[in-house]
C-alpha cells in the first residue's frame, strides 16, 4: 500500500520493530489460541519478553530498563496490534504501571520496583475502574483509612488488565472521602498482602487472551511507605498521566486499522465472486480507498501528537481528540473488513474475526468516546453547566 512516510521514526526504532517482530513470530503467535482459550497468556513470557529487553524499554537504566525513548515502546504497540496478539498487557505494565512509579515513587520505591517490571520478575496493573466508577474516576467508592502507620485499604475493582498475573497493583482510592477528587490517592499493593484477592477471570467479547480480572481489597493493611506521591495528589497524578494512555490506545488502533486493511486487500484479490475478484467491483476498491485514507489521516495526526509527547507538549484535548478519532476510524474499518471477507469474515479462526472482537472495547477503556469529546468541548470553552 502507498503510505506516507514515517518521519517519527528513523533506522532504530525499525531494526528494533524487526527483532520485536521476530520475537511475536517465535515466542507469541503459535501460543496465542490456546492462549485465548486459557484466558491469559503464560506466566514465562513474560519473563522471556524481560530477559530479552522487551518490558519498561523506556524506563531509564539505573532502574533496570533500556533508557530508550517512548517511539520504541509505539514500535511494540503497533507489532502487538499488527501481530493480533492481543493478550499482551507489555503497554499498560511498561508505559503506564511504571512511568507512575518513575514520576511519583520515592528513590526507594523506584528502586525496588522498577528493576523487577523490567525483567518480568513482577508483572503490574492499575486498579482504577470500580463497578459503580468507570470514566468518572472522581466517583471511586475504594477507601484508605488512615491508620496511623498504615492504611486499611477496602473497596473493589474490575475490568483490570494484568489483575490475574498482577504482583504489583497501584489502586486508587479514597483517603479523604469528604474531599471529592482532592481526597484521591494511589497506593501501592503486592500480592499476598492479607485481604488482597482475586475474583474471577472475566470472559470479555474480545481480548481473550488478555487477563482481565475482578479485584477485591477486604481490610488490606497498606504500610504509609507504599503510598505512591503524596496523600490527595492521586487525581492529580492521574490526570497528568492520562494523555499518554490515551494516546497509545489511539497508536494501537491505527495499527490495528492497518492491518485490517492488509488481510482484506489479500482476501479481495484471492476470492472469486460471480466469475471474477471481489477486488475488481467498483464497491470493495472504493471502501478500501476511503479506509486506506481515514487509517493514513490516523497515522499522521497520531505521530504529530507523538512528536508533541516527545517535546512535553501533549494536551488532554489533543490526546483526547486522538483517541476518538482513530479508535471510531479502527471500528468503521474493522467493520467494513468484515463485511468484505463475507461469511468468512465471521469465523473465529479468521484474523480479521480476532481483530474486530478485540477493536470494540477500544473506545470505551481508557475514557469512553462520548467522555472524549466532552473533554475536547470543554477546551474549546464550551461547558454545559
Amino acid at each position: 500500500m502507498n503510505t506516507l512516510p514515517r518521519l517519527l521514526l528513523g533506522d532504530d526504532h525499525e531494526g528494533f520493530r524487526q527483532a520485536f517482530r521476530r520475537f511475536l513470530e517465535q515466542e507469541v503467535q503459535p501460543h496465542h489460541a490456546d492462549w485465548e482459550t486459557q484466558g491469559m497468556v503464560d506466566r514465562e513470557l513474560w519473563r522471556r519478553a524481560g530477559a530479552l529487553g522487551y518490558l519498561c524499554a523506556s524506563t531509564p537504566e539505573q532502574y533496570g530498563g533500556a533508557g530508550v525513548d517512548e517511539r520504541f515502546e509505539v514500535v511494540i504497540m503497533e507489532e502487538v496490534a499488527r501481530a493480533g496478539a492481543s493478550g499482551l498487557g507489555f503497554s499498560l505494565h511498561s508505559e503506564i504501571v511504571a512511568p507512575y512509579i518513575l514520576a511519583y515513587g520515592s528513590e526507594s520505591q523506584k528502586q525496588h520496583y522498577l528493576p523487577r517490571l523490567a525483567s518480568g520478575e513482577m508483572v503490574g496493573a492499575i486498579a482504577m475502574t470500580e463497578p459503580g466508577a468507570g470514566s468518572d474516576l472522581a466517583g471511586v467508592r475504594s477507601t484508605a483509612q488512615d491508620c496511623g502507620e498504615h492504611y486499611l485499604l477496602n473497596g473493589s475493582k474490575t475490568f483490570i488488565t494484568n489483575g490475574w498475573h498482577a504482583d504489583l497493583v497501584i489502586v486508587v482510592a479514597k483517603t479523604d472521602p469528604s474531599a471529592g477528587a482532592k481526597g484521591v490517592s494511589l497506593l501501592l499493593v503486592e500480592r499476598g498482602m492479607p485481604g488482597f484477592e482475586r475474583g474471577q477471570r472475566l470472559h470479555k467479547v474480545g481480548m481473550k487472551a488478555q487477563d482481565t480480572s475482578e479485584l477485591f481489597f477486604n481490610d488490606v493493611k497498606v504500610p504509609k511507605a507504599q503510598l505512591l506521591g503524596q496523600p490527595g495528589q492521586g487525581f492529580a497524578c492521574l490526570m497528568q498521566k492520562l494523555p499518554w494512555e490515551r494516546l497509545q490506545i489511539a497508536v494501537m488502533a491505527v495499527a490495528s486499522a492497518r492491518r485490517a486493511i492488509e488481510l482484506t486487500l489479500e482476501y479481495v484479490q484471492q476470492r472469486h465472486i460471480f466469475g471474477k475478484p471481489v477486488a475488481h467491483f467498483q464497491n470493495t476498491r472504493f471502501k478500501l480507498a476511503q479506509m486506506h485514507t481515514e487509517m493514513e489521516l490516523g497515522q499522521a495526526f497520531v505521530d504529530r501528537c507523538m512528536a508533541q509527547m516527545l517535546q512535553g507538549e501533549l494536551t488532554p484535548a489533543l490526546a483526547s481528540m486522538a483517541k476518538a478519532w482513530c479508535t471510531e476510524m479502527q471500528g468503521r474499518v474493522l467493520d467494513e473488513c468484515v463485511q468484505l471477507h463475507g461469511g468468512y469474515g465471521y469465523m473465529w479462526e479468521q484474523p480479521i474475526a480476532r481483530a474486530w472482537a478485540d477493536a470494540r472495547v477500544q473506545r470505551i477503556y481508557g475514557g469512553t468516546t462520548e467522555v472524549m469529546w466532552e473533554l475536547v468541548a470543554r477546551s474549546m470553552g464550551l461547558d454545559a453547566r
